[in-house]
């Protein structure tokens, strides 16, 4: 009987203090550009590097799915890790010089390069205090004092 009872305890203490040290596992979906195979490998290997413990990425949908332990990464190291090997990620661009490195086949329409450059163009140059006075935009962008938009 009493070598039960031990048992028991012992089980119990062993099963829970399991769980008293487990390690935060989490599992998330990021967006992240790219085109083909050779894509893929980059993309996985750096996601790992950046702390992911598993990494998938999927061609078609561009979602990369990853688990981690949140007590040592979190998803923006991830992303960071993932940009600067030259994919843009929902929301870490990669350097353009590292992207302009990339196969051509790796290569994708990039995010934010062009949106952004029209977004700049619009809050400035095109809007409503700029609209008859141009002159005082350059590739897009307004002077760096803004006096034209006053």
């Amino acid at each position: 009987m009493k070598k039960i009872i031990l048992f028991s305890v012992v089980s119990f203490v062993f099963i829970f203090s399991g769980s008293l040290f487990a390690q935060k596992s989490k599992s998330e979906e990021i967006k992240v550009w790219g085109n083909c195979g050779m894509c893929k490998k980059t993309i996985e290997a750096a996601a790992i590097s950046g702390g992911a413990k598993d990494a998938t990425w999927n061609d078609q949908t561009k979602i990369l799915s990853i688990s981690y332990n949140s007590k040592k990464t979190d998803t923006k190291k991830i992303q960071e890790a993932v940009a600067a090997s030259g994919y843009d990620t929902q929301d870490v661009t990669a350097p353009t010089e590292v992207y302009n490195k990339l196969h051509s086949c790796c290569q994708y329409d990039r995010k934010a390069t062009e949106k952004s450059n029209l977004t700049a163009t619009k809050s400035c140059c095109e809007n409503e205090k700029c609209s008859n006075n141009k002159d005082c935009c350059t590739d897009g962008k307004c002077e760096k004092d803004h006096a034209c938009c006053k």
